[in-house]
Protein backbone atom coordinates (compact mmCIF):
# COMPACT_ATOMS: atom_id res chain seq x y z
CA UNK A 1 0.00 0.00 0.00
CA UNK A 2 1.09 3.39 -1.19
CA UNK A 3 0.80 7.05 0.42
CA UNK A 4 1.03 9.95 -0.60
CA UNK A 5 0.24 13.36 -0.36
CA UNK A 6 -2.26 15.33 -2.55
CA UNK A 7 -2.52 19.08 -3.17
CA UNK A 8 -4.64 19.65 -6.05
CA UNK A 9 -7.80 20.67 -6.82
CA UNK A 10 -10.58 17.96 -6.18
CA UNK A 11 -12.43 18.16 -8.92
CA UNK A 12 -9.43 17.85 -11.36
CA UNK A 13 -8.00 14.29 -9.94
CA UNK A 14 -8.31 10.92 -12.06
CA UNK A 15 -8.85 9.05 -9.21
CA UNK A 16 -10.97 5.99 -8.46
CA UNK A 17 -12.67 7.55 -5.34
CA UNK A 18 -12.53 10.76 -3.48
CA UNK A 19 -13.58 10.14 0.52
CA UNK A 20 -15.04 13.47 1.69
CA UNK A 21 -17.29 14.18 5.54
CA UNK A 22 -20.51 14.75 5.62
CA UNK A 23 -21.66 16.69 9.31
CA UNK A 24 -25.41 15.43 11.21
CA UNK A 25 -27.85 17.42 10.00
CA UNK A 26 -26.43 17.48 6.06
CA UNK A 27 -23.27 20.35 7.19
CA UNK A 28 -20.39 18.88 4.53
CA UNK A 29 -16.81 18.95 5.42
CA UNK A 30 -14.80 21.92 3.48
CA UNK A 31 -13.71 19.13 1.10
CA UNK A 32 -17.36 17.89 0.25
CA UNK A 33 -18.25 21.69 -0.19
CA UNK A 34 -15.80 22.10 -2.98
CA UNK A 35 -16.70 19.16 -4.61
CA UNK A 36 -20.58 20.24 -4.28
CA UNK A 37 -20.15 23.97 -6.31
CA UNK A 38 -17.93 22.26 -8.55
CA UNK A 39 -20.61 19.47 -8.72
CA UNK A 40 -23.49 22.00 -9.72
CA UNK A 41 -24.99 20.98 -5.76
CA UNK A 42 -24.89 17.03 -6.82
CA UNK A 43 -24.07 16.31 -3.08
CA UNK A 44 -26.51 18.60 -1.72
CA UNK A 45 -29.45 17.22 -3.99
CA UNK A 46 -28.32 13.56 -2.85
CA UNK A 47 -28.50 14.46 0.82
CA UNK A 48 -31.69 16.38 0.33
CA UNK A 49 -33.02 12.93 -1.34
CA UNK A 50 -32.22 11.36 2.10
CA UNK A 51 -30.02 8.97 0.34
CA UNK A 52 -27.61 9.25 3.72
CA UNK A 53 -28.11 8.04 6.80
CA UNK A 54 -27.88 10.94 9.42
CA UNK A 55 -25.48 9.40 11.87
CA UNK A 56 -22.14 8.62 12.65
CA UNK A 57 -20.15 5.87 10.24
CA UNK A 58 -22.92 6.03 7.35
CA UNK A 59 -21.83 5.91 3.77
CA UNK A 60 -23.07 6.83 0.15
CA UNK A 61 -21.23 6.01 -2.50
CA UNK A 62 -22.09 8.47 -5.87
CA UNK A 63 -20.76 7.00 -9.31
CA UNK A 64 -19.28 9.57 -11.57
CA UNK A 65 -20.95 13.16 -10.23
CA UNK A 66 -21.13 16.20 -12.92
CA UNK A 67 -17.64 18.28 -13.49
CA UNK A 68 -15.33 15.92 -11.49
CA UNK A 69 -12.35 13.88 -12.71
CA UNK A 70 -13.15 10.88 -10.03
CA UNK A 71 -15.02 8.00 -10.75
CA UNK A 72 -16.61 8.01 -7.54
CA UNK A 73 -17.37 10.34 -4.30
CA UNK A 74 -18.15 8.70 -0.90
CA UNK A 75 -19.96 10.39 1.44
CA UNK A 76 -18.86 9.12 5.12
CA UNK A 77 -21.38 10.86 8.04
CA UNK A 78 -19.19 12.31 10.98
CA UNK A 79 -21.77 13.15 13.52
CA UNK A 80 -22.56 16.28 15.15
CA UNK A 81 -19.44 18.84 14.59
CA UNK A 82 -18.85 19.45 17.96
CA UNK A 83 -18.74 16.02 18.93
CA UNK A 84 -15.93 15.12 16.25
CA UNK A 85 -13.64 13.08 18.79
CA UNK A 86 -11.12 10.82 18.08
CA UNK A 87 -13.71 7.70 18.04
CA UNK A 88 -15.51 9.11 16.26
CA UNK A 89 -12.50 9.80 13.69
CA UNK A 90 -11.79 6.75 13.91
CA UNK A 91 -15.12 4.94 13.02
CA UNK A 92 -15.43 7.25 9.90
CA UNK A 93 -12.28 6.57 8.50
CA UNK A 94 -13.29 2.48 9.52
CA UNK A 95 -16.63 3.11 7.55
CA UNK A 96 -14.73 4.78 4.50
CA UNK A 97 -11.93 1.78 4.10
CA UNK A 98 -14.78 -0.89 4.65
CA UNK A 99 -16.64 0.70 1.59
CA UNK A 100 -13.28 1.63 -0.42
CA UNK A 101 -12.52 -1.85 -0.16
CA UNK A 102 -15.76 -3.09 -1.72
CA UNK A 103 -15.48 -0.43 -4.94
CA UNK A 104 -12.80 -2.21 -6.89
CA UNK A 105 -11.18 1.50 -6.94
CA UNK A 106 -7.29 0.97 -7.10
CA UNK A 107 -6.94 4.45 -5.43
CA UNK A 108 -8.58 7.38 -3.52
CA UNK A 109 -7.61 10.77 -2.37
CA UNK A 110 -9.29 11.15 1.71
CA UNK A 111 -10.15 14.40 2.99
CA UNK A 112 -10.82 13.55 6.38
CA UNK A 113 -7.38 14.13 8.08
CA UNK A 114 -9.13 17.99 7.36
CA UNK A 115 -11.30 17.56 10.15
CA UNK A 116 -10.58 19.17 13.86
CA UNK A 117 -10.77 16.06 16.64
CA UNK A 118 -10.39 17.05 20.00
CA UNK A 119 -7.24 19.07 19.38
CA UNK A 120 -5.38 16.80 17.71
CA UNK A 121 -2.63 17.83 15.17
CA UNK A 122 -2.19 17.12 11.71
CA UNK A 123 0.18 14.19 11.96
CA UNK A 124 -1.83 12.41 14.66
CA UNK A 125 -4.86 12.40 12.56
CA UNK A 126 -2.43 11.55 9.22
CA UNK A 127 -0.91 8.43 11.21
CA UNK A 128 -4.53 7.39 12.99
CA UNK A 129 -5.78 7.37 8.97
CA UNK A 130 -2.85 5.23 7.70
CA UNK A 131 -3.25 2.78 10.57
CA UNK A 132 -7.18 2.45 9.67
CA UNK A 133 -6.76 1.84 6.19
CA UNK A 134 -3.92 -0.77 6.85
CA UNK A 135 -6.31 -2.25 9.50
CA UNK A 136 -9.02 -2.24 6.99
CA UNK A 137 -7.51 -3.88 4.29
CA UNK A 138 -5.99 -6.66 6.37
CA UNK A 139 -6.55 -10.27 5.50
CA UNK A 140 -5.60 -13.38 7.27
CA UNK A 141 -6.46 -16.31 4.27
CA UNK A 142 -3.21 -17.62 3.65
CA UNK A 143 -4.40 -20.90 4.84
CA UNK A 144 -7.33 -21.41 2.70
CA UNK A 145 -6.99 -23.55 0.05
CA UNK A 146 -8.81 -20.71 -1.98
CA UNK A 147 -8.45 -17.50 -0.61
CA UNK A 148 -11.53 -15.41 -1.23
CA UNK A 149 -11.70 -13.58 -4.69
CA UNK A 150 -10.90 -9.89 -4.13
CA UNK A 151 -11.68 -6.98 -6.52
CA UNK A 152 -9.53 -5.11 -8.04
CA UNK A 153 -6.59 -4.44 -5.42
CA UNK A 154 -6.37 -1.33 -3.59
CA UNK A 155 -3.07 0.34 -3.59
CA UNK A 156 -2.84 3.94 -2.96
CA UNK A 157 -4.75 6.37 -0.93
CA UNK A 158 -3.95 10.17 -1.23
CA UNK A 159 -4.64 12.48 2.01
CA UNK A 160 -5.60 15.92 0.67
CA UNK A 161 -3.84 18.91 1.84
CA UNK A 162 -4.68 22.78 1.46
CA UNK A 163 -1.59 24.03 3.24
CA UNK A 164 1.66 23.82 1.52
CA UNK A 165 3.25 24.11 5.33
CA UNK A 166 1.88 20.69 6.21
CA UNK A 167 3.07 18.69 3.60
CA UNK A 168 6.86 17.76 5.25
CA UNK A 169 4.54 16.80 8.47
CA UNK A 170 2.02 14.88 6.78
CA UNK A 171 5.53 13.11 4.60
CA UNK A 172 6.69 12.42 8.24
CA UNK A 173 3.53 11.30 9.66
CA UNK A 174 2.96 8.68 7.24
CA UNK A 175 6.58 7.45 6.85
CA UNK A 176 5.86 6.98 11.06
CA UNK A 177 2.49 5.40 10.52
CA UNK A 178 3.70 2.99 7.62
CA UNK A 179 6.40 1.54 9.82
CA UNK A 180 4.01 1.29 12.60
CA UNK A 181 1.61 -0.33 10.60
CA UNK A 182 3.85 -3.07 9.08
CA UNK A 183 4.81 -3.98 12.92
CA UNK A 184 1.21 -4.44 13.50
CA UNK A 185 0.96 -6.41 10.71
CA UNK A 186 3.91 -9.18 11.62
CA UNK A 187 1.89 -9.19 14.94
CA UNK A 188 -1.63 -9.54 13.52
CA UNK A 189 0.38 -12.97 11.45
CA UNK A 190 1.85 -14.23 14.17
CA UNK A 191 -1.24 -14.07 16.74
CA UNK A 192 -3.51 -15.62 14.35
CA UNK A 193 -1.47 -18.54 12.89
CA UNK A 194 -2.97 -21.81 14.82
CA UNK A 195 -0.50 -23.74 17.56
CA UNK A 196 0.40 -26.04 15.11
CA UNK A 197 2.43 -23.82 12.81
CA UNK A 198 3.21 -20.86 15.33
CA UNK A 199 5.36 -22.78 17.35
CA UNK A 200 8.01 -22.23 20.08
CA UNK A 201 10.36 -23.35 17.05
CA UNK A 202 8.66 -21.37 14.43
CA UNK A 203 9.04 -18.11 16.48
CA UNK A 204 12.32 -18.72 16.66
CA UNK A 205 12.43 -19.14 12.88
CA UNK A 206 10.43 -15.75 12.41
CA UNK A 207 12.99 -13.90 14.47
CA UNK A 208 15.91 -15.22 12.56
CA UNK A 209 14.38 -13.68 9.37
CA UNK A 210 13.35 -10.78 11.22
CA UNK A 211 17.21 -10.33 12.18
CA UNK A 212 18.25 -11.46 8.66
CA UNK A 213 15.87 -8.53 7.39
CA UNK A 214 17.24 -5.81 9.43
CA UNK A 215 20.65 -6.86 10.65
CA UNK A 216 19.30 -8.09 14.67
CA UNK A 217 21.59 -10.06 16.74
CA UNK A 218 19.16 -12.89 17.14
CA UNK A 219 20.28 -15.58 19.36
CA UNK A 220 18.15 -18.63 20.33
CA UNK A 221 18.39 -20.74 23.14
CA UNK A 222 17.41 -23.81 23.25
CA UNK A 223 15.62 -26.61 26.13
CA UNK A 224 19.75 -27.45 27.25
CA UNK A 225 20.75 -24.51 27.38
CA UNK A 226 17.79 -22.74 29.69
CA UNK A 227 18.64 -25.33 31.84
CA UNK A 228 21.99 -24.13 32.44
CA UNK A 229 20.70 -20.95 33.03
CA UNK A 230 18.38 -22.46 35.70
CA UNK A 231 15.26 -21.14 34.90
CA UNK A 232 13.26 -24.28 35.75
CA UNK A 233 10.07 -21.86 36.01
CA UNK A 234 10.41 -21.35 32.57
CA UNK A 235 10.98 -25.16 32.06
CA UNK A 236 8.53 -26.18 34.47
CA UNK A 237 5.70 -24.71 32.13
CA UNK A 238 7.25 -26.59 28.67
CA UNK A 239 7.47 -29.32 30.35
CA UNK A 240 3.89 -31.36 29.15
CA UNK A 241 4.55 -30.56 25.66
CA UNK A 242 6.44 -32.07 22.80
CA UNK A 243 7.20 -28.77 21.42
CA UNK A 244 10.81 -28.24 22.91
CA UNK A 245 10.52 -24.39 24.57
CA UNK A 246 12.95 -21.88 23.28
CA UNK A 247 14.73 -18.66 24.80
CA UNK A 248 14.32 -16.23 21.63
CA UNK A 249 16.73 -13.03 21.85
CA UNK A 250 16.68 -10.35 19.47
CA UNK A 251 19.23 -6.98 19.65
CA UNK A 252 18.22 -3.98 17.44
CA UNK A 253 21.60 -1.73 17.88
CA UNK A 254 20.43 1.70 16.96
CA UNK A 255 21.99 3.34 19.19
CA UNK A 256 25.51 3.85 20.60
CA UNK A 257 27.47 1.05 21.79
CA UNK A 258 27.60 1.89 25.74
CA UNK A 259 24.06 3.21 25.67
CA UNK A 260 21.78 0.57 27.56
CA UNK A 261 18.85 -0.59 26.07
CA UNK A 262 15.12 -0.36 26.63
CA UNK A 263 14.18 -4.47 27.30
CA UNK A 264 11.17 -5.67 25.61
CA UNK A 265 9.89 -9.07 27.19
CA UNK A 266 6.89 -10.45 25.79
CA UNK A 267 4.82 -13.86 26.35
CA UNK A 268 5.37 -16.76 23.95
CA UNK A 269 3.06 -19.46 25.12
CA UNK A 270 1.81 -20.23 21.44
CA UNK A 271 -0.93 -22.48 22.96
CA UNK A 272 -2.25 -22.81 26.55
CA UNK A 273 -4.06 -25.71 27.30
CA UNK A 274 -3.99 -24.96 31.39
CA UNK A 275 -1.82 -27.59 31.68
CA UNK A 276 -3.56 -30.12 34.23
CA UNK A 277 -6.01 -27.52 35.44
CA UNK A 278 -7.38 -27.94 31.95
CA UNK A 279 -9.01 -24.93 30.48
CA UNK A 280 -12.93 -25.27 29.59
CA UNK A 281 -12.90 -26.48 26.34
CA UNK A 282 -15.54 -23.54 24.98
CA UNK A 283 -13.14 -21.07 24.32
CA UNK A 284 -9.57 -23.02 24.12
CA UNK A 285 -9.23 -22.73 20.21
CA UNK A 286 -8.57 -18.88 21.43
CA UNK A 287 -5.57 -19.97 23.43
CA UNK A 288 -3.55 -19.94 20.18
CA UNK A 289 -3.43 -15.48 20.87
CA UNK A 290 -1.50 -16.45 24.35
CA UNK A 291 1.42 -15.55 22.44
CA UNK A 292 0.50 -12.06 21.60
CA UNK A 293 2.44 -10.43 24.37
CA UNK A 294 5.83 -12.14 22.00
CA UNK A 295 4.16 -11.30 18.80
CA UNK A 296 4.02 -7.24 19.53
CA UNK A 297 7.73 -7.60 20.97
CA UNK A 298 8.07 -9.04 17.38
CA UNK A 299 6.23 -6.27 15.62
CA UNK A 300 7.67 -3.73 17.67
CA UNK A 301 11.48 -4.56 16.97
CA UNK A 302 10.37 -4.48 13.60
CA UNK A 303 8.40 -0.88 13.97
CA UNK A 304 11.72 0.84 15.25
CA UNK A 305 14.16 -0.91 12.76
CA UNK A 306 12.13 0.84 10.21
CA UNK A 307 11.71 3.82 11.62
CA UNK A 308 15.64 3.59 12.40
CA UNK A 309 15.52 4.69 15.62
CA UNK A 310 18.65 5.83 17.44
CA UNK A 311 18.08 3.64 20.33
CA UNK A 312 19.00 -0.09 21.86
CA UNK A 313 16.39 -2.30 21.88
CA UNK A 314 16.54 -6.28 23.09
CA UNK A 315 13.06 -7.86 22.79
CA UNK A 316 13.33 -11.27 24.86
CA UNK A 317 10.51 -14.26 23.97
CA UNK A 318 10.59 -16.80 26.21
CA UNK A 319 8.37 -19.39 23.97
CA UNK A 320 7.04 -22.55 25.41
CA UNK A 321 3.44 -24.73 25.36
CA UNK A 322 1.52 -25.24 28.07
CA UNK A 323 -0.30 -28.71 27.96
CA UNK A 324 -1.26 -31.77 30.03
CA UNK A 325 0.19 -34.30 29.74
CA UNK A 326 2.41 -37.35 32.21
CA UNK A 327 5.43 -35.50 32.67
CA UNK A 328 3.48 -31.85 33.19
CA UNK A 329 3.76 -30.15 35.85
CA UNK A 330 1.28 -30.63 39.10
CA UNK A 331 -0.20 -28.36 41.39
CA UNK A 332 1.90 -28.55 44.42
CA UNK A 333 4.99 -28.65 42.54
CA UNK A 334 7.64 -26.42 43.45
CA UNK A 335 10.06 -24.96 41.48
CA UNK A 336 13.62 -22.89 41.92
CA UNK A 337 13.43 -20.39 39.25
CA UNK A 338 16.67 -18.78 37.64
CA UNK A 339 16.51 -15.29 40.68
CA UNK A 340 16.58 -18.34 43.20
CA UNK A 341 13.67 -17.59 44.63
CA UNK A 342 11.29 -20.86 44.82
CA UNK A 343 7.95 -21.56 43.93
CA UNK A 344 4.87 -23.54 44.70
CA UNK A 345 2.54 -24.04 41.60
CA UNK A 346 -0.86 -24.10 42.91
CA UNK A 347 -2.43 -23.37 39.39
CA UNK A 348 -0.75 -24.67 36.54
CA UNK A 349 -2.81 -22.48 34.35
CA UNK A 350 -1.10 -19.51 36.29
CA UNK A 351 1.61 -20.76 33.76
CA UNK A 352 2.77 -17.08 31.97
CA UNK A 353 3.74 -15.29 35.11
CA UNK A 354 6.26 -18.54 35.40
CA UNK A 355 8.04 -17.79 32.20
CA UNK A 356 7.68 -14.86 32.88
CA UNK A 357 9.87 -14.75 35.86
CA UNK A 358 12.92 -16.11 34.44
CA UNK A 359 12.63 -14.08 31.18
CA UNK A 360 12.49 -11.19 33.87
CA UNK A 361 15.56 -12.54 35.79
CA UNK A 362 17.31 -12.78 32.30
CA UNK A 363 17.08 -9.17 31.36
CA UNK A 364 19.23 -8.23 34.11
CA UNK A 365 21.78 -9.65 32.17
CA UNK A 366 21.43 -6.60 29.64
CA UNK A 367 21.58 -3.53 32.85
CA UNK A 368 18.31 -2.11 31.04
CA UNK A 369 17.27 1.06 31.38
CA UNK A 370 13.78 -0.19 31.57
CA UNK A 371 12.20 -3.20 31.03
CA UNK A 372 8.45 -3.85 29.47
CA UNK A 373 6.72 -7.22 29.71
CA UNK A 374 3.83 -7.33 27.48
CA UNK A 375 1.76 -10.87 28.45
CA UNK A 376 -2.10 -11.78 27.24
CA UNK A 377 -1.76 -12.64 31.33
CA UNK A 378 -5.01 -12.72 33.06
CA UNK A 379 -8.61 -12.81 32.16
CA UNK A 380 -9.21 -10.52 35.29
CA UNK A 381 -8.33 -7.57 33.12
CA UNK A 382 -11.07 -8.15 30.77
CA UNK A 383 -13.50 -7.90 33.55
CA UNK A 384 -11.65 -5.01 34.81
CA UNK A 385 -10.99 -3.04 31.52
CA UNK A 386 -12.91 -4.54 28.73
CA UNK A 387 -11.32 -4.47 25.33
CA UNK A 388 -10.45 -0.85 25.55
CA UNK A 389 -7.20 -0.22 27.51
CA UNK A 390 -4.52 -2.48 28.56
CA UNK A 391 -3.63 -2.62 32.38
CA UNK A 392 -0.29 -0.85 33.01
CA UNK A 393 1.49 -1.70 36.93
CA UNK A 394 4.96 -0.27 37.61
CA UNK A 395 5.89 1.00 41.21
CA UNK A 396 7.62 3.27 38.93
CA UNK A 397 4.97 6.28 38.75
CA UNK A 398 7.07 8.24 36.11
CA UNK A 399 7.44 4.93 33.83
CA UNK A 400 4.06 5.33 33.99
CA UNK A 401 3.15 8.13 32.92
CA UNK A 402 5.51 7.71 29.81
CA UNK A 403 3.77 4.89 28.75
CA UNK A 404 0.55 5.78 29.20
CA UNK A 405 1.47 8.87 26.93
CA UNK A 406 3.09 6.81 24.43
CA UNK A 407 -0.57 5.36 24.64
CA UNK A 408 -2.11 8.31 24.22
CA UNK A 409 -0.18 9.77 20.89
CA UNK A 410 -0.66 6.13 19.59
CA UNK A 411 -4.28 5.93 20.45
CA UNK A 412 -3.71 2.46 21.71
CA UNK A 413 -4.35 3.30 25.38
CA UNK A 414 -3.69 1.71 28.66
CA UNK A 415 -4.93 2.80 32.28
CA UNK A 416 -2.86 2.53 35.23
CA UNK A 417 -3.71 -0.28 37.97
CA UNK A 418 -2.63 -0.03 41.63
CA UNK A 419 0.46 -1.82 42.96
CA UNK A 420 0.56 -1.26 46.34
CA UNK A 421 2.40 -3.26 48.59
CA UNK A 422 -0.21 -4.64 50.54
CA UNK A 423 -1.05 -6.88 47.59
CA UNK A 424 2.44 -8.54 47.93
CA UNK A 425 0.64 -10.79 51.24
CA UNK A 426 -1.27 -12.85 48.73
CA UNK A 427 1.43 -15.34 47.85
CA UNK A 428 1.97 -16.53 50.72
CA UNK A 429 2.98 -20.75 50.98
CA UNK A 430 4.55 -23.00 53.98
CA UNK A 431 6.82 -24.86 51.71
CA UNK A 432 8.26 -22.39 48.98
CA UNK A 433 9.27 -18.95 48.93
CA UNK A 434 5.59 -18.16 47.85
CA UNK A 435 2.96 -19.40 45.61
CA UNK A 436 1.94 -18.93 41.87
CA UNK A 437 -1.60 -17.82 42.82
CA UNK A 438 -3.38 -16.97 46.27
CA UNK A 439 -5.69 -18.82 48.20
CA UNK A 440 -8.78 -17.19 47.08
CA UNK A 441 -8.11 -17.21 43.71
CA UNK A 442 -5.89 -14.43 41.24
CA UNK A 443 -6.75 -11.40 39.60
CA UNK A 444 -4.81 -9.26 37.28
CA UNK A 445 -3.26 -6.89 40.31
CA UNK A 446 -1.77 -10.06 42.22
CA UNK A 447 -0.36 -11.29 39.04
CA UNK A 448 1.81 -7.96 38.69
CA UNK A 449 2.83 -8.32 42.24
CA UNK A 450 4.33 -11.90 41.10
CA UNK A 451 6.21 -10.21 38.57
CA UNK A 452 7.17 -7.33 40.38
CA UNK A 453 9.67 -9.57 42.79
CA UNK A 454 11.94 -10.79 39.71
CA UNK A 455 12.36 -7.15 38.66
CA UNK A 456 13.98 -5.23 41.62
CA UNK A 457 17.41 -4.02 39.65
CA UNK A 458 16.07 -1.79 36.86
CA UNK A 459 12.82 0.27 36.02
CA UNK A 460 9.64 -1.93 35.13
CA UNK A 461 6.40 -1.63 33.73
CA UNK A 462 3.95 -4.59 33.28
CA UNK A 463 1.51 -4.45 29.93
CA UNK A 464 -1.38 -6.86 30.79
CA UNK A 465 -3.19 -7.28 27.33
CA UNK A 466 -5.59 -10.24 27.47
CA UNK A 467 -8.59 -7.94 26.63
CA UNK A 468 -6.82 -5.63 23.67
CA UNK A 469 -4.85 -8.64 22.22
CA UNK A 470 -7.46 -10.22 20.61
CA UNK A 471 -11.08 -10.21 19.82
CA UNK A 472 -14.08 -12.85 19.68
CA UNK A 473 -17.09 -13.81 18.05
CA UNK A 474 -17.00 -12.68 13.80
CA UNK A 475 -14.53 -10.59 14.29
CA UNK A 476 -12.25 -13.58 15.87
CA UNK A 477 -8.16 -12.52 15.54
CA UNK A 478 -5.25 -11.17 16.90
CA UNK A 479 -5.14 -6.57 16.80
CA UNK A 480 -1.91 -6.05 17.09
CA UNK A 481 -1.90 -4.23 19.91
CA UNK A 482 -0.23 -2.78 21.64
CA UNK A 483 2.40 -2.47 19.13
CA UNK A 484 1.68 1.12 18.41
CA UNK A 485 1.71 2.14 21.93
CA UNK A 486 5.10 0.59 22.44
CA UNK A 487 6.72 1.84 19.35
CA UNK A 488 5.44 5.62 20.19
CA UNK A 489 6.67 4.62 24.03
CA UNK A 490 10.18 3.64 21.99
CA UNK A 491 10.71 6.69 19.84
CA UNK A 492 10.38 8.80 23.30
CA UNK A 493 12.80 6.60 24.84
CA UNK A 494 15.30 7.58 21.67
CA UNK A 495 14.59 11.10 22.08
CA UNK A 496 15.70 11.30 25.94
Amino acid sequence: MEFVVNRESLEQQHTGCIVVGVYEGGKLSPSAMALDVASGRALTEALNRGDLEDELGATLLLPKIPNTAAERVLLVGLGLEHEVVESSYLTALSAATKMLSTTGAAEAIVCLNELAVNNRDSAWKIEQAVLAVMDGMYRFDSLKSEPPKQKRAFKKVAFHLTDSAEVSTTETAIGRAMAIAEGITLAKDLGNLPGNICTPTYLASQALELGTQHGFEVTILDQEDIAKLGMNAFLAVARGSRQPPKLIVMEYHGGGSEAQPVVLVGKGVTFDAGGLDLKSPSYMEEMKFDMCGAASVFGALHAAALMKLPLNVVGIVPAAENMPDGNAIKPGDVVTTMSGQTVEILDTDSEGRLLLADALTYAEKYKPAVVVDVATLTGAIVSALGEIACGVFSTNDELVREVLKAGDRAWDRAWHMPLWHEYQDTFKSNIADFANVGPTGDCAITAACFLSRFTKRYPWVHLDIAGTASKSGEDKGATGRPVALLAHFLASCALT
